[in-house]
């Protein structure tokens, strides 16, 4: 029987004792023997900070809440039991406990360890305050073999002590900064897109779930600030993943919201972020004040750190972006070391503080499962974690600039890499090989439009899409052997083209027209007749007739990222 079925404490055998085991630092659970066998006390259910770590091969884990594990009765002659000689060992990465983080003035950990007692576990999925985002499915899962996104949002609303001096007084909160996080189909590698929170964009309508349950339909509204799409008339984070995915192109699958205090607390229970600036600050806004070279900060340093707009740069927002990748990436690293990873004490301040600061939608709304998120996310090497910023330039409308608009050349560009699933780091060797391979396939010679032979399926779920891409293709292509052979047997997930040995180089040619990638590449194995032509299917990645399907393979010139692996010091 797992969590899901014994979700009360009062479901619990009283019997059942959660123990800690002083030779490995694991919580245990400890079932009553018998009627003739004392039983023992248990302990206080918060785990104890302890003096040394557990041994790096005896990791602190966490046992699945309400679940029993009955072993056969024996005489422990009054002493903890020691392992089991049948327990499987278990491979590194599961030494390591999950983390999860986030961005903004907000950053989360969740931890497989340290919290052992059902009433603990109880505690911290208490803590969460949950979202039903209207109109969205946010239960699916993370499926095998599929990218997901995660929109992170840093609200400015004032709540908690010492707030005051932050964001705007009696505001339901803005999304002040938000950060769309991609995670990679094999898990290799993730993406975090900052949005300016001065860009103007358009804000769709959308439905909100309001304080008494009822369902508020919000009008969109054009060319205003993106941070609006959050609070003002009702709004919920449900309205900033809509806003998001007009936006980019790109499915929100869940969101993470936090406000000031988040920055706060997070930052004091991992014991500080170390940070970098190239001159001392001295900020009588922020009350910021750092000495040159490098500092380790928490607490009410920590959010003067990413709120400040006038210690670096040019005093824009844009360079207080830049600022906050820059903590994150170090607060990440910090999370990740082992000062953090074998102290059970502060792993349990962290996942407490955490839980206390985060507000989430209802398809990651228990502790159960975000920890399942946390272990999609585990195996990222941080060296594949890139920050970057939404590409934007000056609002052409303003005569003061004020705001932003998304650059009309770099943004779709790098939208693209995102909806693609293309990483902007370097990945494992061994799947970098495979895409060259794959993209081998695009190497060699070309044929004319005119020698092209293609049958067009629909499998793209839009209506008349075959014929739309066949009008393009004979009238703005050249290429006229092509034929609309109506709608495929099922509908597609992606675009592919099938094609013989002998037709690879009207396949190329095909390929480069409307922008296929390589892995839409499908080469058979025996050679075509002389007449018979290709087959393409459309799938859901068609965007419409002419234009490309696949995103660029690098992106786009000049664009700034933080890689989470490298310390650089704010300017």
């Amino acid at each position: 029987m797992d969590a899901h079925s014994r979700g009360r404490a009062d479901e619990i055998d009283p019997a059942d004792q959660w123990v800690l085991n002083p030779r490995t630092g694991n919580y245990e659970l400890r079932l009553d023997r018998s009627a003739g066998q004392s039983r023992q006390q248990a302990p206080a259910a918060r785990p104890r900070r302890t003096t040394a770590p557990a041994p790096a091969d005896s990791p602190v884990e966490a046992p699945v809440p309400g679940q029993r594990r009955r072993r056969a009765p024996e005489d422990t002659g009054g002493q903890v039991p020691s392992q089991s000689r049948r327990k499987r060992k278990q491979g590194a990465s599961r030494k390591k406990k999950v983390l999860l983080w986030t961005g903004g003035t907000m950053a989360f950990v969740l931890v497989g360890g340290a919290a052992g007692a059902y009433a603990l576990y109880n505690k911290l999925n208490g803590n969460l305050d949950v979202v039903d985002v209207v109109g969205k499915n946010t239960d699916a899962g993370f499926a095998k073999g599929q990218a997901f996104n995660v929109l992170l949002i840093g609200t400015d609303k004032r709540t908690g002590e010492g707030n005051a001096g932050y964001g705007d007084k009696n505001s339901p909160g803005h999304a002040d900064t938000t950060i769309l996080f991609h995670v990679s189909k094999d898990r290799t590698n993730a993406t975090a897109l900052s949005i300016p929170r001065d860009m103007k964009t358009d804000i769709p309508e959308c439905e909100s779930r309001q304080p008494d349950k009822s369902i508020k339909t919000i009008p969109g509204e054009t060319d205003v600030r993106f941070n609006v799409s959050l609070g003002q008339d009702g709004r919920d984070p449900g309205c900033v993943m809509r806003t998001v995915e007009e936006l980019t192109g790109v499915q929100v699958d869940h969101f993470m919201m936090a406000d000031f205090n988040a920055v706060k607390e997070m930052t004091t229970a991992v014991g500080g972020v170390k940070v970098c600036v190239e001159k001392a600050v001295n900020d009588p806004k922020s009350h910021l004040k750092l000495p040159a070279g490098e500092s380790v900060i928490k607490g009410e340093q920590a959010l003067a750190f990413v709120r400040t707009r006038h210690s670096f740069g040019n005093e824009s927002d844009l360079d207080r972006i830049k600022v906050q990748q820059q903590f994150l990436s170090s607060m990440i690293r910090q999370m990740k070391s082992d000062s953090t990873l074998t102290d059970p004490g502060k792993l349990y301040d962290l996942a407490d503080a955490a839980t206390n600061a985060l507000t989430v939608d209802s398809g990651i709304g228990s502790l159960t499962k975000l920890q399942d998120l946390a272990r999609e996310l585990s195996s990222i090497d941080t060296k594949n974690i890139a920050f970057t910023t939404l590409p934007v330039i000056d609002n052409p409308a303003e005569k003061i600039r004020a705001t932003v608009v998304p650059d009309p050349v770099k943004a779709p560009q790098l939208f693209a890499m995102l909806q693609s699933d293309t990483s902007l780091t370097e990945v494992k060797k061994k799947q970098q090989d495979a895409k060259n391979a794959q993209a081998a396939l695009l190497k060699g010679t070309r044929s004319t439009a005119a020698e092209v032979r293609v049958d067009v399926y629909n499998g793209s779920g839009i209506t008349g899409a075959a014929q739309s891409t066949i009008n393009w293709l004979q009238n703005d292509q050249g290429v006229n052997r092509s034929t609309n052979k109506s709608n495929a047997p099922e509908q597609a997930a992606k675009t592919t083209l099938t094609y013989a040995p002998n037709q690879a180089d009207q396949a190329r040619k095909l390929a480069d027209m409307m922008g296929l990638p390589a892995t839409a590449l499908k080469p058979g194995t025996h050679d075509a007749g002389e007449r018979e032509p290709m087959t393409l299917v459309l799938g859901a990645d068609f965007k419409g007739a002419g234009v490309p399907i696949t995103g660029p393979a690098k992106a786009p010139k000049d664009l700034v990222k933080v890689e989470a692996d490298k310390q650089v010091c704010a300017k």
